[in-house]
Order: structure tokens, then sequence, then C-alpha cells
């Protein structure tokens, strides 16, 4: 019989040298086998009727979980976040893979694994995909870092339908009178569909009347949106990196012409074209609400909230106001549920969400972590990656993703490299494609001495949270026993509760036992009712950003611009003051420069514009130049990726 680790499936056998990602992935399928889905379930504690099987790696899970198990205890909640990366990352989705199959298949706990799906974009692009790597993955990573189930496909249909109303729209209140508009909205003066009266309740006009009841003056407050067009902030989207499509002229054929409304008949027709552009699908706010949403009924309600521009009165124009809402929902509805996969130890994982980690949460969703803490239980784990470096991902993880969900974490796990501690201690630049200085590569306790000064500030704003710290020292094999001494020895100084080496690259769950212990007392010491918001949501939009500013950031303040005070005034009128704040800027940094590494001081945040995501539930001031949708370099990724067409099997992705 052959051995078998702590849930009674094979032991890992890791190779040595470690192969690519994808033939470690496709080792796993063909020489151990996937564990087939229903038994996954069953073994997670998912029945049949809230699985729906999505070819034979993959599933969709119910949120009627969440219902069944509403009286359960929820497990021990951690989030996985990083200090400032290098732009080749630090490898905080490997670890809280690796974390996952440490707490489950070494120490035999219950535990989920909840991370975001990767967009098409970087996968294709530079950066590779978001699986983990190593023998500290998702399988079949191929399936995960592609189309997976289509959720950003739904992201993606759904947002651009929103587009094509907003255009749809202008076309016509640009051509026809208040009186044409109504009569094509209501035709032989048929009922208000329910999106209609949602957008009558909002007008304060009695939902119960019939079309003909309304007054001359109700038809046209209820037909006409009256754009101001130079406040339309809704982009269309796809899930490439094309940055010919930041900018473009819609409206230019030659159909799309229209004789202005009061115009003198015999008037020429004129283009009705504007200027828009095209974001990333991540970075849609339509992915944002489904990180943020707790149920069906809530995604309906954000998803209909969603502000797309302002009228010339400077009244917000939602989805619902355009009619879309319930489209968008429908469209939406299988996407809210969570994809159940596996990593390589056969340990469960929910993959849901991929928020854009700047100008939204960056954190995977709130649903897929409630099913995870029921399904786990009380001694159980849900290990929940947040994007980017603290500053950024751990933030908001606390501050948004927490604050509606009503979720408690208890510990914080840091992820440091030497390699990156390195960079801010003075290290040469880190260039993506290019090979690693000697100073990466050679013992350098200096360097590590300089940089571990970033890894301290992140432990302190972790603790200011109220959770437990663990410092995760993912090992490089250039790695050298007094540089991870220095980081060990920094980290207890300033108050983790523990700091460990790690290396379940290499050697999946086993390499990561030691973390796995540090992360279980740490949640066993801690309170869950110990944690608290950086803020208080009723403050004023610029007291928030100011608090983030100074006790993430360690700025010395904020500089808002006057537009950015511009759109304060508008958001508060709107009632809008009182969400949290989502602020964007550079990952690389505390400050708003990618080149200050450390722990910079004597900075300020400057805030050129805020935008809202009142759907979703946030403001996001943005700090810098931040690109919404990346550019492909001179050699792609997808270079490498080819197929074999006797087997079917993915080849060179990654």
């Amino acid at each position: 019989m052959s051995e078998t680790n702590a849930i009674g499936h094979p032991v890992l056998k890791p190779k040595t040298p470690v192969p690519s990602d994808i033939e470690v992935s496709q080792q796993i399928v063909k020489e151990v086998g996937l564990l087939d889905i229903p038994t996954l379930a069953k073994e997670a504690g998912i029945q049949d009727d809230e699985l729906y099987p999505w070819g034979i790696s993959k599933a969709k899970v119910s949120l009627a979980i969440k219902d069944r198990l509403k009286d359960s205890p929820d497990g021990n909640y951690v989030v996985v976040t990083g200090i400032n990366p290098t732009p080749l990352g630090e490898g905080k989705s490997t670890t809280t893979i690796g974390l996952a199959q440490a707490l489950g298949a070494t120490l035999g706990k219950k535990c989920f694994a909840c991370i975001r799906q990767p967009s098409q974009g970087p996968t294709f692009g530079i950066k590779g995909g978001a699986a983990g790597g190593g023998y500290a993955q998702v399988v079949p990573m191929e399936e995960f870092n592609l189309h997976l189930t289509g959720d950003i496909h739904a992201v993606t249909a759904a947002n651009n339908l929103l587009a094509a109303a907003i255009d749809t729209r202008l076309f016509h209140e640009d051509s026809q009178s208040d009186e044409a508009l109504f009569r094509r909205l209501c035709p032989n003066n048929k009922d208000f569909s329910a999106v209609m009266k949602r957008r009558l309740v909002k007008l304060g006009i009695d939902p119960n009347k019939k079309p003909n009841e309304l007054t001359d003056g109700e038809k046209s407050k209820f037909a006409r949106l009256d754009f101001d067009k130079n406040t339309i902030t809704w982009q269309r989207v796809l899930d490439t990196c094309d940055r010919h499509l930041r900018k473009v002229q819609v409206g230019v054929g030659p159909k799309e012409t229209i004789k202005p409304r009061g115009t003198e008949p015999g008037t020429p027709r004129v283009q009705h074209d504007r200027a828009t552009g095209f974001d990333i699908t991540v970075a849609s706010e339509v992915m944002a609400v489904l990180a943020l949403a707790t149920d069906l009924a809530d995604l309906r309600e954000k998803l209909g909230a969603m502000v797309v521009g302002y009228s010339k009165s400077g009244m917000p124009i939602t989805a619902d106001d355009l009619g879309c809402g319930g489209a968008l929902t429908v469209l939406m509805k299988d996407a809210l549920m969570p994809t159940l996969m596996q990593t390589v130890e056969r340990t469960p994982v929910l993959v849901h969400a991929g928020p854009f980690a700047n100008i939204a949460t960056g954190n995977s969703s709130i649903v897929a972590d409630e099913i995870a803490l029921k399904l786990v239980g009380e001694d159980g784990f849900v290990v929940s990656e947040a994007g980017f470096g603290a500053d950024i991902g751990m933030e908001k993880f606390f501050n948004i993703k927490c604050r509606y969900s009503g979720l408690k974490p208890k510990c914080a796990v840091i992820v440091a490299t030497v390699r990156a501690l390195k960079m801010h201690g003075g290290g040469p630049a880190v260039s993506a494609g290019k090979p690693l200085a000697s100073e990466y590569v050679d013992e350098n306790t200096d360097l590590v001495e300089m940089g571990v000064a970033n890894l301290v500030k992140h432990i302190e704003n972790a603790k200011k949270f109220g959770v437990n710290v663990v410092v995760a020292i993912n090992k490089f094999k250039t790695d050298t026993d007094a540089e991870i001494e220095i980081v060990r020895k920094a980290s207890i100084e300033a108050g983790a509760y523990d700091a460990v080496m790690s290396n379940h690259w290499a050697e999946g769950g086993a390499g990561a036992a030691n973390l796995a212990i540090a992360v279980q007392k740490a949640c066993e010491t801690n309170d869950a009712a110990n944690f608290k918001f950086l803020y208080d949501v009723e403050k004023s939009i610029k007291e928030k950003v100011e608090t983030i500013s100074k006790e993430i950031y360690g700025a010395d303040g904020v500089d808002f611009s006057d537009l950015a005070e511009q759109q304060i005034a508008q958001y508060e009128k709107a009632g809008f003051g009182n969400l949290p704040i989502c602020i964007a800027k550079t990952q690389y940094s505390f400050s708003c420069d990618a080149s200050a590494k450390g722990v910079p001081t004597g900075h300020r945040i400057t805030v050129r514009e805020i935008r809202s995501c009142a759907g979703a539930g946030f403001l996001y001031p943005i700090c810098g130049d931040i690109m919404t949708i990346p550019g492909l370099p001179t050699r792609p990724g997808f270079y490498d990726v080819d197929i074999n067409v006797e087997t079917g099997e993915v080849l060179g992705l990654f």
C-alpha cells in the first residue's frame, strides 16, 4: 500500500530539481491523479445538491451552503499578504497554497484556500498565472489560469452591456424630445417594468401609477437621464493586455449620425461620437461587486447601484436608471458561485473573483470565504490571499472586505523574501526578464539588515488591526542561513508572533509544516474579537484618506488636487461620503514613488482625482499614474504557449 498523508491521500513526492509549474501540474494529474470532484466535495462537507460539476476537475458550489450551516461556528480566518514586492513577485499565492496544504495534508486540519481567479492579461503577458507554483499550486493549472468556469467572461459581458446601454441612451436622448423618449420607453402605455419602478421611486414618483397617469413633468423627469457627458466614467473592458484600446473614439460609423433635437428642419445630420476607452476586465466595477456581494439579492442591489456618470443637475446616474440592473444580474448569477478545485495534495480550494488590486480590493470574494469558514468548522482554517503588498491588499482586506462581510481574522501571514529585502536595502533594480544582479544570488547580510525595515513597518501596520502576525520567509535556493536569521530576528523584535522559513515551493505542504504550526498557534492565542478597523467610515472622505496615508504609508500628509476637491464635494452631496476608501497607488513602495524603497519618510500623498465604485461600496482616490489596462512586452508569454494536437496537452504555460 502506498504511503498516505494526514487526510488519507498519497504522500506528495517532489522531484529535484523542481520542474516547471505546468510540468508539476501535469505530473500530478498523470502519475497521482486528481481526486474526483464529487469525492473532493464530500470530504469538504459539500452536499450533492450544492455541487454543480464543471468538467472533471472543477465545480461551482452553491451559496445555499451558507444557509444550511448558518448556525455552525466559523473556522479560523487567516489572510496571507506580503511586503512591497519586486516586479518578480514574492510568492503570496504559492505561500497561500503551501500553507493550506500544510494545514490540511500535513497536519490533518480541515482547511480551505481561497484565492482569486487570474486574468488572461498577465497570463499571456509577462507576470504569469496565479495558481501558486512548484509543489504548492492548484491543479490543473492550465484550467485554473485560462477560462476556468467563465466568470471573467460573464463580467466582460455584463460590463459591456452597460457600456452599450450608455451610448444607446445618449444617442436617443440627443435626437429625441422628452415626449418621444417617454413614448418609446412605454409603448402603448405598457406598464412600468420592475427596474423602471426603481427609477420612479428614486425620483419621488408613485411607482404604482400607470404610465398615462404621470404628469408631463413626471414623464420628462423619468424619460430623460440628461447626462453630463464629461462625467461619464464607465468604459468597455476585455480580458487582454491591449494598450491600443486605452483611448478610443466610438460612434464614428456611417449609421451613428443624428439630427440634434431642437434644431431647425433641414439641419444636417452630425456624427454622434465621443472619446472613451477600454479597461482590462478585472478592473471593472462589476468584478469589484462580485468580490463584495454577499448573496444574490445583494448582487442585484450592488449592480443596479453602480454609478456611470452624473446628470447636468448633479444627480448620479446608475445602471438601474439605464434599465440594466436586472439584466446584469442575470448575466452574473452563475458567476456568484465560487469554483471548487484542489491543490497538488488534494486539499480543497475555492477560486472566486479577481478584482484589480489597486483600484479595487484585490481580494477573492466574500462568499467564498463565508462558505469555506462554515465548511471547515470551529477548529478548521481558511487561508485567504490579499493581492499586492500589505499596505494595499491587507489594508483593503481589513477595512473594506471585512467591514462588509463582518468576518474577523485572527492571523495575518506576511510573506517576505530575502531577495526583496535586499532590494529595499539598496540593492540594484530588479526587472522581469533580466538576470538578477550578484547581490541577489550571493550572500549579502548588509543589504538584508538595511532592507528589513520594510518588513518591520508591515508588521507594525498589521498589528494595528488586532491580529497576530506570522512572517513566512519564502525560501529561495540562494538564501543563506545568516540572511534568514536576520529576517527572523527582526520580525520577532517588531512584534511578530513568529517568523518561519518555508520551502513549500520545492517540498509542498511538508515544506510549510513549521509555518502551519506557527499559524495554528497564532490563531489559538488570539481572539477574533480583538480585530478592529483602522477608521470609522462616518469620518469625512479627507479624514479617511489621511488616516490610511499617515498610519499605513507613513506619509506626513495628503495633498488634494482641485479636481479631487470638487469630486469630494460631489460625492458627499450624493450621499457617498460614508463609503470606505480604496487608495490606488503603486504596489512597489509605501509612498507613491515606485522607486522609493525601504520605508520612505518625509513624503506626502498626492490625490489627483477620486473615483467612485458606489455599487461595490467604496471610493478610490488615485495617487500617481495607475494603468487600468496593461500593455504587452516585446516578447509576451504567449510566445511559449502551444498545444500538443495529438494529446490536447497545453505546452509552455509557465
